[in-house]
């Protein structure tokens, strides 16, 4: 069986040790997972929230976190203010940061009255870390890290993906890690299920994970896509906010996101309108710069 192969989570905590400062985590506080994608739509369903509980998420977020309470039959709320929940309490809120779609990155005094927040009131805290390491002009925290989590890893879990940081999208490579009795039951579950990362895929994300080398020339390639892209989105007449973060530009002309959408289209750019990731985002697309030099040089041209 090659659920939480032992080389795999062993990479896996040397890496946040080594990368973000988070140690006291054991082996079985650790799950590999088919992508980060299909783990987070499956997640609230897998932990036995259902009809009659609340989900929480960010004002603007990564749709499948919508798809994942729909899938579990249990209703969603989307508010960055916990005091707009008034005195529900939700079986499971969401966190992202660095943020899909703007890019924002939260700081460390916030993650952890979330934190506190969600201990009290017995709730579960999920935390979407995939970009933590595409940061351009912020230093992203763990929500395991121990000046978050006051070194306890209690109702908390935190989601990474291989697919930003090594570009291994096709791959499937991610993982869970956080609170042992919430990764016990997801393990319990999805092997039943099928849903184990093959072994070739786990040995592909243990010598990614040790190699911090090819995460370094990858990131300086972002970089240089994103500033040319900014500085001519910019030229252009756009505005971009937050972005500090992320893979992506969040851009506004302070004008509907479809009329936006259609402006860039008509020169040859395909962005998301910001209205897929929630209604604050009708103003704003997200421009990514994942795409070839080529394409990205082309994109500038075309917007100067």
């Amino acid at each position: 069986m090659t659920v939480g192969r032992v080389e795999t989570r062993q990479a896996v905590l040397d890496w946040l040790a080594g990368s973000h400062g988070v140690t006291g985590l054991g082996l079985h506080q650790v799950l590999p997972a088919v992508g980060s994608k299909e783990l987070i739509g499956s997640l609230a369903l897998h932990l036995g929230i259902g009809p009659g509980d609340l989900v929480v998420q960010p004002e603007l977020a990564y749709p499948t976190y919508e798809v994942g309470a729909a899938l579990a039959g249990a209703e969603l709320v989307a508010t960055d203010s916990l005091t707009a929940l008034g005195p529900r309490v939700p079986r499971l809120l969401w966190l992202n940061s660095p943020s899909n779609p703007t890019g924002r990155v939260l700081p460390p005094a916030h993650l952890r009255k979330v934190v506190e927040w969600c201990r009290e009131r017995g709730t579960i805290l999920v935390s979407d870390e995939c970009y933590l390491e595409c940061a351009w002009e912020a230093e992203p925290v763990s929500v395991l890290h121990p000046d978050v989590c006051g070194g306890s890893t209690d109702g908390i879990l935190a989601v990474h993906s291989l697919s930003k940081r090594s570009n291994l999208a096709g791959y499937r490579c991610a993982f869970v890690a956080g609170d042992a009795r919430l990764v016990g039951e997801l393990l319990a579950v999805r092997k039943n299920l099928g849903l184990m990362m093959p072994g070739p895929m786990q040995h592909a994300m243990a010598a990614a994970l040790a190699d911090t080398g090819h995460a370094v020339a990858q990131h300086a390639v972002y970089a240089a896509r994103r500033a040319r892209l900014r500085e001519a989105l910019e030229r252009a007449g756009f505005r971009i906010d937050h972005s500090e973060a992320s893979l992506y530009l969040w851009a506004t002309r302070d004008e509907d996101c479809w009329d936006t959408v259609s402006w860039l289209a008509e020169r040859g750019i395909l962005v998301a309108p910001g209205a897929f990731y929630g209604a604050a985002g009708a103003r704003h697309v997200r421009v990514a710069f994942t795409a070839t030099d080529e394409r990205v040089g082309a994109a500038v041209a075309r917007l100067l």
